[in-house]
């Protein structure tokens, strides 16, 4: 694994066009407190340069047509996989997440990612024939088209610099848009240094830029792009949502999540406490999508319990610096985070909540807070109610499934969930009654990595969609277009001038069409 001074040569190389008379943000490793790099703050007046060599640059990239693009996409999906140990090494320095966090999660998808819009483009965005009904369209051709917007501006979070971040990106550039991303300024790196990727793969300069800063360069972008994607907090997200309304520019918002686990008395104890383990400890706990709270059946509550309770005190924390294979759970990356897991916690406990593992903050330098297991909770306690981002997980015991979904549903969120059972017909029956964008029966989260799947939150876990046709005609306005025919009628029976005669023959045609409906 390349060192944290080898993680910066990389950043230098990838960086070094960028102005330095901008202000800089220092970069650092959330396991170890070094500081590994700088990035530029950039300003709104250099944000505004970025665009505007964008939208010189956008329409050759569209011209070059699906093919075109899909041969870049496709030389790009290697490069990931060529460059897959540099990647992780630069994911790891600047997230403190664990060497397989970042390959599983982050590797894995963007090689998937790259191949699966090269591929599933062009299909998606192809013409559409569409069939009408009315009569004054008859004999014409109706085309429904989709035209890339032009420049597109994603605003990505710290928790997967690669997936949820650089990942908006690539359905973005496969519809034939110019993109500028602004990652989160406390993982900036890997975006820095995919760019570089995409250079060398062929996509044209200016394509692709990355704007490095904070909240402000944000705003900026905003200002000047053509549609927004945002991956981030409901808070932040809804700023942005009101920034994109007062320009009349579509959003895409993937926000918070606070995603319930339901564990039926009938189901697989060992698959659903590998599950809950694994899916909330993962990543340390911040995927928008993590198992956030639990909810068991009174009948097998206990034992549930013990399993989970065994598996979550054998993980391993510390700095993820030994390799694979080293720990299981690294440390926080974004630090005012692990103030609010820390807040949560003490807040459960102040309630009434056992902790019968972890409950408290690592030992520093790093950002780490224990791996923890809370019981005798409920919906009084920010735990249940509020999004943690943590390696948390409570687990609430409950009588039946009816008082299971009652709890899942009481919550702002909506971005996931899970339901386990062995009668797979039930579970999918209860999933069904969960308000979230995506919920799995025998299982969490993994439908992520099913391109085709569509993946969007409701209630305040967003608005729109990544991933399915959905999440690359985002990108793209829709255009529809009608073709008369050359040996079309010269004058329709509804042109001028009026007159009586035709007026009552189109008066009859509609009702010979329109009037069979039956009452009731």
């Amino acid at each position: 694994m390349a060192t944290v001074e080898q993680v910066s040569q990389i950043h230098n190389g990838v960086a070094q066009d960028e102005d330095p008379a901008h202000p800089e943000i220092p970069v650092e490793n959330p396991a170890t407190g070094a500081r590994i790099a700088t990035v530029p703050d950039l300003n709104a007046a250099a944000v505004a340069e970025l665009a505007a060599r964008a939208r010189i640059a956008q329409p050759g990239w569209e011209a070059i047509g699906f093919e075109g693009r899909a041969r870049v996409l496709l030389r790009m999906q290697k490069w990931v996989m060529d460059n897959a140990e540099q990647i992780v090494a630069t994911i790891v320095a600047e997230t403190g997440k664990t060497f397989e966090d970042a390959q599983l999660a982050e590797i894995s998808y963007g090689g998937g990612a790259f191949g699966f819009w090269a591929k599933r483009a062009e299909k998606y965005l192809a013409d559409e024939r569409v069939h009408s009904s009315s009569l004054f369209v008859k004999g014409k051709k109706l085309i429904l088209r989709y035209k890339p917007l032009g420049l597109i501006g994603v605003i990505g979070p710290w928790n997967y610099p690669l997936t949820n971040s650089f990942g908006d990106c690539i359905p973005a550039l496969a519809a034939g848009n110019s993109v500028i991303l602004k990652p989160s300024e406390i993982t900036p790196m890997t975006s820095l240094l995919l760019a570089e990727g995409l250079r060398e793969c062929g996509v044209p300069a200016d394509v692709f830029q990355v704007a490095t800063g904070r909240g402000e360069t944000g705003a900026a972008l905003i200002e000047q792009v053509d549609m927004i994607m945002f991956t981030g907090s409901t808070k932040t997200g809804r700023r942005v949502a009101e920034a994109a309304a007062r320009r009349l520019i579509p959003a895409s918002l993937e926000l918070g999540g606070k995603d319930p686990m339901i564990v039926l008395s009938d189901a697989d104890l060992e698959r659903a406490a590998n599950t809950a383990t694994y899916y909330s400890m993962q990543n340390a706990g911040q995927t928008c999508l993590s198992i956030e709270r639990v909810y068991v059946e009174e009948p097998v509550y206990e034992e549930f319990v013990a399993k989970v309770t065994d598996k979550v005190r054998a993980l391993r924390q510390g700095k993820p610096d030994g390799g694979p294979g080293t720990v299981e759970v690294g440390s926080m990356t974004f630090p005012p985070q692990l103030d609010i897991v820390e807040d949560h916690v003490n807040d459960a406990l102040a309630k009434g909540a056992r902790a019968v593992v972890g409950g408290h903050r690592g030992p520093g330098p790093g950002h780490f807070f224990e791996p923890t297991v809370l019981l005798d909770v409920d919906h009084s306690m920010k735990i249940m109610t509020e999004e943690t981002f943590g390696p948390t997980l409570p687990i609430m015991k409950v009588r039946d499934a009816d008082e299971a979904v009652r709890l899942a549903n009481d919550s702002p969120y909506g971005l996931g969930g899970s339901v386990f059972s062995k009668d797979t017909a039930k579970g999918e029956e209860i999933a069904r009654r969960v308000d979230s964008g995506a919920v799995c029966v025998n299982d969490a989260i993994i439908n992520y990595v099913a391109l085709e799947l569509p993946m969007g939150g409701v209630k305040a876990s967003g608005l729109g969609s990544r991933h399915g046709a959905g999440g690359i005609r985002k990108y793209c306005s829709q255009q529809a277009i009608l073709v008369t025919p050359r040996l079309a009628l010269k004058r329709e029976l509804h042109f001028f001038p009026y007159s009586r005669r035709g007026t009552k023959r189109l008066g009859r045609a509609l009702k010979l069409l329109y009037g069979r409906g039956k009452r009731d």
